[in-house]
């Protein structure tokens, strides 16, 4: 296996880097995604109950696995902005420390999940079978969270060092092995054994995810950042621990106030029954769908950005950011109006209850109105990570989806009618405010790190 390279962002074409990072990172996105909907199609073929119970359920568990991706954002950011300043012991040093700081972070979250996510779920939902199923898939799959955090630790450094081909290799078998695994588990093998039923969707992810994680440990061993890594680097290290935190924090906790938006929809969708709590989990994995090419964008500038940044090459740090702003918007001119018109075939994909593709087709038709939006901010926040100011993505999005969605939510409700469009015209609300928040931010942090996203380089 050719181990990763360090490709050096701070030279070279911009055009040839983003296409270096995005395209894979791109397809690795789209195969988690797929992945996902591998389990969504299973699940509603079980029944619409088990697909509203693994819709609240992922949602739960994503607030521990936000705390992967934050990690992942945080050792690109640091290692990125060393190798940049052409510090390769400091890089180093850091690989090291961020593997110790995700087994930690693991263990803890491990033990957090086993008393939180009962109480979540009940907060959420109404008593029935969709609320057994949530804790049941949920129970199963806390042995998950090492796979998750580690994977996303170790693709950090990679991605840091120009490397975003091996996660989405690990993603491609994950998604390959979650269609034999699922069906396997879920009906088992006929004449020989009869499964296990809906927990097998839990189990398939345990196991497919555990994969990811040592195939992202043998890439990473074998980069070049990783040849030198000794015993003292893994020594936990108060200064490096708090450092890791402090990028990390405010990332997770960002996704974690994104859930927390899922919730405060799931809980006014609840007073509408659970066919429309599986409409809105299916419609939000076709929407990630469509989104993932400008995550795959956005995830680049990051590490471009960085390097940049760490380079002090403010101009470069500029070009990056508008050249995936131009990708973003030509994109979407063309996959909203794909969107809006083949809502109704996507949603008949995965669930064929009327009930559940109405609502459905409402929310996708609705929601292509704002994937602009949704790219733009992004983008947004992938350059203040870069700039090392995680903790403004984290004041947005406590506007936008702490306060925000439930405030709109409500009002529209309130003065409105109780209907399910007051739901979506409150979560538009939000998004078009947080993007005016955003982007004042953005302007006024470009304008104290680089000098202004318009204005030449200070000397």
């Amino acid at each position: 296996m050719k181990p990763a390279a360090h490709v050096d962002l701070t030279v070279g074409p911009m055009t040839a880097h983003f296409r270096m990072l995005a395209i894979p990172a791109a397809l690795g996105m789209v195969f988690n995604t797929l992945y996902n909907m591998v389990d969504m199609y299973f699940a509603g073929r079980l029944a619409t109950d088990s697909q509203a119970g693994l819709a609240v359920g992922f949602m739960v568990f994503f607030v521990y696995i936000a705390f992967g991706f934050g990690l992942g954002s945080a050792v690109s950011a640091l290692v990125g902005g060393a190798l940049g300043a052409k510090d390769r012991r400091g890089a180093r040093r850091l690989v090291g420390q961020a593997l110790a700081f995700g087994g930690l972070t693991s263990g803890v979250l491990m033990a957090l999940g086993l008393w939180l996510s009962p109480l979540i779920v009940e907060l959420v939902t109404t008593p029935g079978s969709y609320r057994t199923a949530a804790l049941r898939y949920l129970l199963l799959l806390q042995l998950a969270i090492p796979g998750f955090v580690m994977a996303y630790a170790c693709n950090g450094a990679l991605q840091a060092q120009g490397d975003s081909r091996s996660l989405t290799r690990a993603l491609f078998a994950a998604f390959l092995a979650n269609i034999v695994l699922n069906p396997l588990l879920i009906y088992g093998i006929p004449g020989l054994w009869g499964g296990i039923g809906f927990d097998g969707l839990a189990i398939s992810t345990v196991l497919s995810q555990t994969g990811v994680m040592c195939f992202m440990f043998l890439r990473l061993f074998g980069s070049d950042i990783a040849q030198g890594l000794r015993r003292t680097h893994f020594r936990p290290r108060p200064a490096t621990f708090g450092a890791l935190a402090k990028q990390m924090l405010p990332s997770s906790f960002a996704l974690q106030i994104m859930i927390i938006a899922g919730f405060a929809v799931q809980y006014a969708l609840k007073h509408f029954g659970a066919h429309t709590i599986a409409a809105y989990g299916v419609g939000m994995r076709i929407e990630q769908l469509v989104l993932l090419p400008i995550l795959g964008v956005a995830s680049s500038l990051l590490p471009i950005a960085a390097q940049n940044f760490g380079a002090r090459d403010f101009d470069r740090v500029r070009a990056a950011f508008f050249f995936s702003i131009r990708i973003a918007l030509v994109f979407m001119a063309v996959a909203c109006p794909i969107l809006w018109i083949g809502a109704d075939v996507a949603m008949g994909l995965f669930n064929p209850d009327p009930e559940v593709r109405q609502v459905g087709v409402g929310y996708l038709r609705f929601d292509a109105l704002l994937l602009p939006v949704y790219a733009l901010l992004f983008i947004i926040n992938s350059l203040l990570q870069a700039l090392k100011r995680p903790v403004f993505v984290l004041l947005i999005s406590i506007y936008r989806q702490g306060f925000g969605v439930a405030f709109f939510v409500w009002l529209f409700l309130t003065y409105r009618g109780w209907d399910i469009w007051s739901v979506w015209f409150g979560i538009g609300t939000s998004v078009l405010t947080g993007f005016a928040l955003s982007a004042l931010i953005a302007t006024r942090v470009s304008m104290r790190e680089i000098g202004g996203l318009t204005a030449p380089a200070p000397a």
